[in-house]
C-alpha cells in the first residue's frame, strides 16, 4: 500500500464532486507567487509528498499568509524543515491554497475485516487523538445514517451554535459523508484508507482542505 500523489487523489476528489479547497500546486517560488495572485491573499502552503503522513509534525505547512514577501519567507521554511525533520521525503510540490476558516472535523474510511469499509466523523484537527470524539457508520450510509452521525459527537453543541454562535450547514455535512460514502463504496478495490483531515463547516459550507489515499 502506498500513499497517492497531490494530482492522483485531486482527480478522484474531482472525479466525485467533492467540495476541495481552492488549491493549486507548485514547483518553485515563481509559480506560488503566481498562483497566490491568482487565488488571492491570505493563503496557505503545505508541502506534499507521499513519504509524509502528518504534514504539521514536519513543519511542511503554513497559514495565514497575508502578502508576497510572507509567502517566500514561508515557502523557504517549510523547505528547510521538511529537508532536516522528513529526510528522504521527496517534496513532489507546494500547494497554494485559499485560507478557509471553519470547525475542524475529520471524515476518513477504514476497511475492518469483518464489516467491510467504515467511514468515521469525528473533531478534526491536532484535536482527533486527543480528544477521540468520533462516530461510527458502516458502508454506504443513509442521510439518517449521516444526521445521526453528527449528533452522536460531544462536540454537536459546538456545531450546532452554541453560546449564541451561527451553526454550521449540516446539509452539506451531511451530503459530503454520503459522497465519501459513495466513493469509497465504488472505490473498494483502490482505496484501502482514506483520510479527510481537516474539513472545515462553517454556516455556509463544507470544504475538504487536506485528502490523504492509501491504497
Amino acid at each position: 500500500m502506498v500513499q497517492w500523489d497531490y494530482e492522483k487523489t485531486l482527480k478522484l476528489a474531482e472525479k466525485y464532486r467533492l467540495p476541495f479547497v481552492k488549491s493549486r500546486l507548485t514547483k518553485n517560488i515563481n509559480q506560488a507567487i503566481k498562483a497566490a495572485g491568482s487565488i488571492g491573499y491570505p493563503v496557505v502552503l503545505k508541502a506534499f509528498s507521499s513519504k509524509i503522513i502528518h504534514k504539521t509534525d514536519v513543519g511542511a505547512v503554513r497559514i495565514n499568509i497575508r502578502d508576497e514577501g510572507e509567502l517566500k519567507n514561508a515557502y523557504e521554511e517549510i523547505i528547510r524543515s521538511v529537508k532536516k525533520k522528513a529526510k528522504g521525503a521527496k517534496i513532489e510540490g507546494i500547494a497554494v491554497q485559499r485560507m478557509e476558516l471553519g470547525n475542524e472535523l475529520i471524515i476518513g474510511v477504514k476497511k475492518d475485516r469483518q464489516f467491510g469499509n467504515v467511514i468515521m466523523l469525528g473533531l478534526g484537527g491536532i484535536f482527533v487523538e486527543v480528544l477521540k470524539d468520533v462516530s461510527f457508520r458502516v458502508v454506504p450510509i443513509t442521510k439518517k445514517d449521516a444526521s445521526e452521525m453528527i449528533k452522536e459527537l460531544k462536540s454537536y453543541s459546538i456545531l450546532a451554535g452554541a453560546r449564541g454562535k451561527k451553526g454550521v450547514n449540516f446539509d452539506s455535512l451531511i451530503n459530503l459523508l454520503l459522497k465519501i460514502s459513495d466513493m469509497a463504496e465504488k472505490e473498494e478495490d483502490k482505496i484501502e484508507e482514506l483520510d479527510l483531515n481537516p474539513v472545515l463547516v462553517n454556516e455556509n459550507t463544507s470544504i475538504i482542505v487536506d485528502m490523504r489515499v492509501i491504497g
